[in-house]
Parts: C-alpha cells; sequence; structure tokens
C-alpha cells in the first residue's frame, strides 16, 4: 500500500468557535466543500462526539472517488478533533485549530496508505500528481470554508511527507 503524510494549514479570520462548528459539523461539508460528494452519519457516538462514525465520499480533482469512513477517537473543543479512516484509505486524520491575533489557524494532519490495487500501482509512478491532486483538495476546502463563513482566507499552505509547515501547534 502507498503512505502518505499530507499536512494542511489554512488561516482564516474568523473566531475559532465557528471555524470548530462548522469542522465538526462534516454532515454539511458538501455545502462548502466542492470535493466532498457526500457524508453519512453510520454511529451517533458518545454525547462529546467520540465513537462518532461517518462515511464519506470524496470526487477528486483527477476524477475518481474515493469512499472511507472515519471514527472519532479523541475531541477538545474548540481546538482538536482526531479520528482513524478505513475504506479507500485507512489511517489517521488529526484537526489541530488555535486562535491568533488575526482569526484562527487550522492545522490538518492526514496520515493515510491508500487500498485500492490501481491507486497504489499509480503511485508508485505518478505519487506526485496524487500528491497535487490532495493539495487541491484540501486548498477548495480552506477558500470554501472561508467564504462558507464570510471570512477572508489569510493563507494555506501544504507539505506532504514530512515537509514541514510552520505550525502554532504542538503535539
Amino acid at each position: 500500500m502507498a503512505e502518505y503524510k499530507f499536512i494542511t494549514r489554512w488561516h482564516i479570520a474568523a473566531p475559532i468557535e465557528r471555524v470548530w462548528d462548522a469542522i465538526v459539523d462534516s454532515e454539511n461539508w458538501s455545502q462548502w466543500w466542492n470535493a466532498v460528494a457526500s457524508v453519512e452519519e453510520l454511529e451517533m457516538g458518545k454525547a462529546d462526539g467520540v465513537g462518532n462514525v461517518r462515511r464519506f465520499v470524496w470526487k477528486t480533482p483527477l476524477s475518481y472517488t474515493l469512499t472511507f469512513e472515519t471514527r472519532v477517537i479523541r475531541i477538545q473543543t474548540p481546538v482538536l478533533l482526531e479520528a482513524t479512516a478505513t475504506g479507500d484509505t485507512e489511517g489517521h486524520g488529526l484537526w489541530q485549530l488555535a486562535t491568533t491575533d488575526r482569526g484562527t489557524a487550522v492545522n490538518y494532519t492526514w496520515t493515510v496508505r491508500t487500498t485500492q490495487r490501481w491507486l497504489n500501482i499509480l503511485a508508485a509512478i505518478a505519487r506526485p500528481l496524487l500528491e497535487w491532486n490532495h493539495n487541491v483538495i484540501m486548498a477548495q476546502g480552506g477558500k470554501g470554508l472561508a467564504t462558507y463563513l464570510k471570512a477572508d482566507l489569510i493563507a494555506t499552505e501544504s507539505a506532504d511527507q514530512g515537509t514541514s509547515v510552520g505550525s502554532a501547534f504542538s503535539n
């Protein structure tokens, strides 16, 4: 299986609570994130959201879809949301939010491996294209979220495979 580690950072001129509310409300991501074809809640989880399971269908700029389920394993409102993923991708996602003097810094780390045979074969020869695909989706997400919140997208950055981006976060 091809393994990836993506780090995306958005800086949005909106209060952390508004950004947090939009991110945890993933069933409505398709309203502002073009790449999200659908989100379906499969298990509600606990009152705090831990244990919640949702199935995501993503449409990509390269005209293929990815379907996977996420299970929330940790929440610290309004600064951290962590989930595992199974399906066309398997691994781990971590949303981290921090208040800045200009709004909210959002850091997303997506550490996954692809499970579809054709994607694994393609990764051997076209990995940069697949990384570009992911980064386009994430850039669209940052822009869409800012528009949804009627806020400015101050900055967006992406890094792949351990390349660092500046961060206001510690793990």
